[in-house]
């Protein structure tokens, strides 16, 4: 059993997560609201929202936990050729923040095979409070003014939780998350916390660390002074 969360409960020491053996490696707790304070504080002590549509909100906290080490961020060949053509096409425009409830939604929408996502209104509505809040951007991919591609997450001093991403077109979302990554190492932000292990996220130079190595950098990383402009870099180095 997992604990039921009230309005005002704290959180449970994420060392009593479920484990893989128990069936929900990192399910935490279950309740509460997806208020900013709520969010916030999830964030902070590494627990973060996870639920399907009817579902009551689930808080989860994995060990290992997937991050992205921004040095380590992989910019394949083929990738640096499709960020150097956009850059000198006049067609495409990289923006951050103009249109975060948008990216949201096309996170949302069915992916190609017909699967639904974990986006749901409660979520966007958490997250667009957060944004409201200065602390959920968006990094933008623009075709002819239309949105094409995006990422979006939260962002807590120099710690950046991503949440999710989309394409319309061929690359747009690693052109979206290639921007996002340049912009946040030049702001001295170290990792983006990528929470769940994938073969994608991996290809692009995320790895697992224990959940208790995350902690200890979150601790340290939240408790900088958050980054006070968000604009894409100009001329981005693409390696």
């Amino acid at each position: 059993m997992i604990p039921w969360l009230e309005k005002d409960t704290p959180f449970p020491n994420v060392t009593t997560a479920l484990t893989e053996k128990q069936g929900a490696p990192g399910l935490l707790a279950a309740g509460a609201d997806l208020s900013p304070e709520r969010l916030l504080d999830a964030y902070r002590h590494g627990i973060f929202p996870w639920f399907s549509e009817g579902q009551p909100i689930l808080w989860w906290s994995t060990d290992p936990r997937m991050v992205l080490q921004l040095d380590d961020f992989k910019v394949s060949d083929s990738l640096q050729r499709v960020l150097k053509k956009i850059q000198k096409d006049p067609r495409w425009e990289i923006r951050f923040d103009s249109a975060f409830e948008q990216v949201m939604r096309a996170c949302a929408a069915p992916r190609r095979d017909g699967a639904g996502t974990w986006i749901s209104e409660d979520i966007v509505a958490g997250y667009c409070a957060l944004h409201r809040a200065g602390f959920a951007h968006s990094s933008e991919v623009w075709l002819d003014g239309e949105l094409v591609g995006g990422a979006y997450g939260v962002c807590i001093g120099h710690m950046f939780y991503g949440e999710s991403m989309f394409a319309r077109v061929s690359n747009a979302s690693k052109v979206a998350l290639s921007h996002l990554v340049f912009f946040l190492r030049e702001h001295g932000v170290k990792m983006i916390d990528c929470q769940q292990e994938t073969s994608h996220l991996a290809s692009l130079g995320a790895r697992p660390i224990a959940r208790s190595d995350f902690l200890s950098w979150i601790q340290v990383a939240t408790a900088m002074p958050a980054i006070s402009t968000w604009q894409p870099l100009v001329e981005p180095n693409f390696k």
